[in-house]
């Protein structure tokens, strides 16, 4: 690779480090750990990834969901603050380990339950639970709680009477800066502008003996590798959060790579993505960092930048490397209310009020995932929320299979075929046969549904039925229970005098019907390839032809 064809990825990983220095302090602090961990986390780990990962431009380290995640999980082990940074190296351990499990089973496919509306939900809960645990930081005052909504209330009580003016002033100007920035200026780094102009006022006004709250002292240098000294028993508890990051971890670095690749590059391999999170997240534990996952700001930054492959997570590590063995001392001056302000800001950016707006107008079911998400998130915590919001998903799927969407269909001179009668109105009906299509595979789960539907719609129509034409189009397979509602929906209306005939079977279905021995209530005498046909054959009229 020539000198000009590297230009583009070198500007861009410098550019890249200078967002993810601070963003990565400032998710070690939410996580409750020393900010160095965060900085740790931006060398190995994302170079591992590179080497690893499918694709180009997906930019890895610390993120502010993993960072969410991490900070219960230690919790829940342990209530000493100082054991925690070994602790999250184990959990990021824990959560390579998965990853490369998930890979061996191929379990990708469970991402798939994370639908949109849990997406949006956890997004949308994920930024009031940053915001909730910063709000200490950025206003100086006492926050306390088990939940963020316990954390809103603590504050709404402390608020009042305990503002620090000083960091309450900080804190204001980097997110008026960053927000305004952000909106007139989006090329510009403004991050990096912050963060120096904050470590400027903090060693200019002595903001420390102000009472300001700084980042304080930085081990200089680069991690060691080690591997962590935890208990079984502790590893024990800590697995069961490390299976909820990586499945988060792994939604989300998917949603960004696909959403990011360009025209023309190979695509995203599923597989090979689980490789390369694992490969991040297990150098993040050896280098005394904490699970890490994908960044969407700092990937899409990489888009609009011209970062074209993953010789810029290398700049980026090298940048971050020159930062801890040349800069930890101006960095200790920054003040936390600084890193609370850049957390806050990341967090107004995670809420979609598009996507809401959406679901509003859209599926009532989808809208109320979404809301339960968050709520859940704010009153029992994120893994807790996720797991109720995942089975409230596959609920939805469940009752959406029990039920499926299914019509009554007419002719349309219109179109030229036949159409719902209920979304077309010049759909007509033609006298003596029913129509009638089901819009999912005939298993267990609905079989009782098919039927009842079925009878329905030959009791609903406005004159006597001679036949009803089943169109199987998009019924994609069958069971013996759905086998089983064939033949009785066709011996009950063989008893009514209604003669029962299918169009437009699939390959795969007509196998199934021959395979489960139906074919003796199915003969081919009774399958056409058109439901014009069907109605043709049983009535004796060209609906067509008729016009």
């Amino acid at each position: 690779m020539t000198a000009g064809r590297l230009r583009p990825d070198l500007v861009a990983g410098v550019t890249i480090a200078a967002l993810a220095v601070p963003q990565g302090m400032a998710y070690a602090q939410t996580a409750g750990l020393p900010v160095v961990a965060g900085l740790y986390g931006l060398l190995l780990p994302v170079v591992a990834y590179g080497a690893l990962g499918s694709s180009r431009v997906l930019m890895t380290g610390p993120t502010a969901t993993a960072a969410l995640m991490v900070g219960p999980a230690l919790a829940a082990v342990s209530a000493d603050p100082a054991s925690y940074p070994v602790l999250a190296a184990m959990l990021a351990l824990l959560v390579g380990a998965t990853f490369l499990v998930a890979r061996v089973l191929r379990l990708g496919w469970i991402s798939d339950y994370f639908s949109s509306a849990v997406l949006l939900g956890f997004l949308t809960g994920l930024a009031l639970t940053l915001i909730s645990g910063q709000l200490g930081a950025f206003f100086g005052v006492e926050v306390e709680g088990d939940t963020s909504l316990q954390e809103y209330q603590s504050f709404a009580s402390n608020v009042l009477g305990e503002v620090d003016v000083p960091t309450v002033a900080i804190a204001l100007s980097c997110l008026a800066a960053l927000l305004v920035g952000g909106r007139l200026w989006p090329r510009f780094p403004m991050l990096l502008l912050v963060t120096i102009a904050s470590i400027a006022v903090s060693a200019w006004a002595d903001l420390g003996s102000q009472g300001v709250t700084l980042v304080g002292e930085i081990p200089p240098g680069l991690p060691s590798l080690q591997w962590p000294a935890v208990s079984l028993g502790d590893v024990a508890k800590l697995a069961p959060s490390a299976v909820g990051i990586a499945l988060v971890a792994f939604s989300d670095a998917i949603l960004t790579a696909r959403s990011l690749a360009r025209p023309g590059e190979r695509p995203v391999d599923a597989d090979q993505e689980m490789i390369g999170l694992a490969g991040l997240n297990l150098m993040a534990g050896l280098s005394q960092s904490f699970p890490v996952g994908s960044s969407g700001s700092r990937s899409a930054v990489n888009v609009r930048v011209g970062g074209r492959t993953q010789v810029v997570s290398i700049t980026q590590a090298a940048s971050v490397a020159l930062v801890l063995l040349f800069l930890t001392a101006p960095l200790s001056l920054l003040p936390k209310a600084t890193l609370a302000a850049v957390i806050i800001y990341a967090a107004i950016g995670l809420v979609d009020i598009g996507g809401w707006k959406s679901l509003v107008h859209g599926s009532r079911a989808e809208l109320v995932v979404a809301v339960v998400t968050v709520v859940g998130m704010l009153t029992v915590g994120l893994l807790p929320a996720l797991v109720i919001a995942v089975l409230l998903s596959i609920l939805d799927v469940v009752r959406r299979s029990a039920q499926p969407r299914d019509a009554v269909l007419g002719w349309s001179p219109k179109n030229g075929r036949f159409v719902d009668v209920r979304r077309r109105k010049d759909a007509r009906v033609v006298p003596g046969v029913v129509v009638y299509r089901l819009d999912d595979r005939l298993f267990f789960a609905n079989s009782r549904y098919f039927r009842s539907r079925v009878r329905e719609a030959v009791d609903g129509a406005p004159y006597d039925v001679a036949a009803l034409v089943f169109d199987a189009e998009a019924v994609t397979s069958l069971d013996t229970s759905g086998a089983e509602a064939l033949r009785l929906v066709i011996a009950e209306l063989d008893d009514r005098g209604v003669h029962f005939v299918v169009s437009r079977l699939r390959a795969q279905f007509e196998q199934q019907v021959d395979a489960l021995g139906l074919d003796d209530v199915l003969p081919a005498a009774s399958l056409f390839p058109t439901v014009r046909a069907a109605v043709l054959a049983v009535t004796g009229v060209d609906v067509e032809g008729s016009q």
